[in-house]
């Protein structure tokens, strides 16, 4: 049952130009270079970083992906709190920056940090943490 006092979902605007490049396969890299704020694209980072076994950089790209798409939140109308939903295209890049964020805070044996961004991505939308992998 939804909570009908808490806020409501928010919703980052889409970015057509950027995800649509993303969805092409470019390079995430020269995505960075055309849209630095563009949390999708440092989450890509993260996530190729992570699977050449470089956790270090995978955690750096994340915490950028991370941070921009906090930025994004908060200009949105986002109070640290409430529905960040995965369903919503243009909320995808930050969460998948925080699942990133997440996998790789576990591969360097920042085990809290780990725990608080499963818990938020979850907390966030409870689809989220299985729509990427950390369920």
């Amino acid at each position: 049952m939804d909570n009908l006092l808490g806020p409501e979902p928010t919703l980052l605007p889409d970015r057509p130009e950027a995800q649509a490049a993303a969805e092409a396969g470019t390079d995430p890299a020269k995505i960075v270079r055309a849209y630095p704020d563009f949390s999708e694209a440092w989450a890509l980072l993260a996530e190729r970083a992570l699977q050449t076994g470089d956790p270090v950089a995978g955690y750096a790209y994340a915490r950028t992906g991370y941070h921009r798409g906090l930025d994004q939140l908060r200009r949105s109308g986002w109070k640290g709190h409430g529905p960040v939903p995965w369903s919503h295209r243009g909320n995808q890049g930050f969460l998948r920056a925080l699942a990133a964020l997440a996998r790789a805070a576990d591969e360097i044996g920042e085990s809290e940090e780990y725990e608080r961004c499963r818990k938020f991505l979850g907390d966030s939308d409870p689809a989220a943490p299985a729509a990427l992998g950390l369920s």
